[in-house]
């Protein structure tokens, strides 16, 4: 039997430097469009919308545009308007996250049953998704009017509603308006992620619950939710960063009012930028919403870091 024998070259390498260089980074060349695109597209305008954050800029102030330091911030943090913002930030993006994931989470395991017309189902579910926001909110805007849409008065004849109003005009009831929206809207990512993670859980699992006596809230709490754990927390960590800076159906639907009560941070930005024309204080709004959005996510990670390591 012939032995094969594996012999290395160690000579040193006489190429000219030029054409060493040029082998060691062909890889990276490969790769440079993309890596330029990236920067191009993603770092650049970070690093100057964080610019503009210490700069005053203003559109309508020909003299704006020099470095005043800290002075943004100095203003945002007496500004009464942003702490109701981030107020009502926090309860737009819990109770859509928290409404999204719980409905999601039904659809899923429904979804999940074999049935006759499955697949159309899924792909009917899917579809808010498909809705571009813009219309989804005018649609819902049009619903909660009483003169054209049905809802006030549905709610009326349930008795939730002492009489068929517009609950977008009510400073106590509106900012249920684009949470429900929201949630019609959001649904779907939900449903789609954790019925794609339920099918990856393998079936002999319930099947050896079932003959060990496990009634169906044991199969669910002792397999169904420890496979999907990792799937929840990586779909709740990005709903919760996108929900946080989703503005659209907020200005389409409410534009903030009635008196604030529905007005985000990212909406704030966006009328400090657009209408007020303060590119420099939205810079500054925004940067303080990146900053918290990082420390949630790291957070969360850090928590989903450690359930894995005890688990």
């Amino acid at each position: 039997m012939d032995a094969t024998v594996i012999t290395y070259d160690t000579r040193p390498d006489r190429r000219p430097l030029l054409q060493r260089i040029a082998h060691a980074s062909e890889p990276y060349l490969y790769s440079a469009p993309a890596l330029i695109l990236i920067v191009a597209v993603m770092l650049v305008p970070l690093v100057l919308g964080i610019s503009y954050a210490f700069r005053d800029i203003q559109i309508l102030n020909p003299f704006s545009g020099g470095f005043i330091g800290l002075d943004h911030f100095r203003e945002l943090s007496q500004d009464q308007s942003f702490y109701r913002a981030l107020k009502n930030t926090l309860w737009w993006t819990g109770g859509s996250v928290l409404l999204q994931f719980v409905f999601g989470l039904i659809l899923a395991l429904l979804l999940d049953k074999p049935f006759y017309g499955r697949g159309l189902a899924q792909a009917l579910v899917f579809l808010p998704w498909a809705v571009p926001t813009f219309l989804a909110g005018l649609n819902w805007a049009w619903l909660f009017n009483p003169v054209i849409g049905p809802l006030p008065h549905w709610l009326y004849a349930l008795g939730i509603l002492s009489e068929p109003n517009n609950i977008l005009s009510d400073p106590q009831l509106a900012m249920w308006g684009p949470i429900v929206a929201n949630v019609w809207w959001g649904i779907p990512f939900f449903a789609i992620t954790l019925l794609a993670a339920l099918q990856a859980i393998p079936r002999d699992l319930y099947e050896a619950a079932a003959i060990d006596g496990a009634g169906p809230a044991q199969r669910f709490m002792s397999i169904t939710l420890p496979f999907l754990a990792p799937t929840i927390a990586i779909t709740v960590l990005l709903r919760t960063v996108w929900i946080s800076n989703f503005a659209d159906l907020i200005v389409v639907m409410t534009n903030g009012g009635p008196a604030d009560r529905t007005q985000i941070v990212a909406s704030y930005i966006f009328t400090q930028a657009f209408k007020r024309l303060d590119f420099g204080y939205a810079s500054a709004i925004a940067l303080v919403l990146l900053v918290l959005l990082l420390v949630y996510s790291m957070l969360i990670v850090l928590l989903r870091q450690t359930l894995l390591n005890r688990g």
